[in-house]
């Protein structure tokens, strides 16, 4: 079961996909779109990665960060990124313990479950309800 509404988001640190280390804090003041999802390369995913890639414009206009998570490695998600063009970035989670924090172990790779979190850092929005093509326009549209 996904963390609910009204729960502060819980703390990371990891790497991205060009090997720097992130942390949630990193984002403190902005609106985190926190998408994980199973596997890199895989149909459903690049979809979901496409639908971001494709509104990304629009997530930067409303100053709001999407960061994708996944169980991959660092270079399997450099891989990623590079075949479809996506402008956003990939954090890893080989050892699972984000997706462990946020409660999306789907046993070996992360459920498809987006966390919107605000500026104070606290979970405003859950889907878990993830429809891979339309997902970053439904995001959008769930926050008004």
């Amino acid at each position: 079961m996904a963390l609910t509404v009204g729960t502060t988001a819980p703390q990371f640190t990891t790497l991205d996909d060009q090997g720097n280390t992130v942390s949630l804090s990193d984002f403190a003041g902005k609106i985190v779109v926190l998408y994980f999802y199973p596997k890199d390369d895989t149909p459903g995913c690049t979809k979901q990665a496409q639908s971001f890639r494709d509104n990304y414009t629009t997530y930067q206009e409303k100053d709001m960060v999407v960061l994708g998570v996944s169980r991959d490695d660092q270079a399997s998600h450099t891989k990623f990124k590079e075949k479809y063009g996506l402008p956003f970035t990939l954090l890893t989670d080989v050892d699972g313990a984000i997706t462990q924090a946020y409660d999306v172990d789907g046993g070996g790779y992360a459920k498809r479950v987006t966390y919107i979190i605000d500026a104070n850092g606290v979970i405003s929005h859950v889907d878990a309800a993830v429809q891979t093509a339309t997902h970053a326009e439904d995001v959008l549209a769930s926050l008004g």
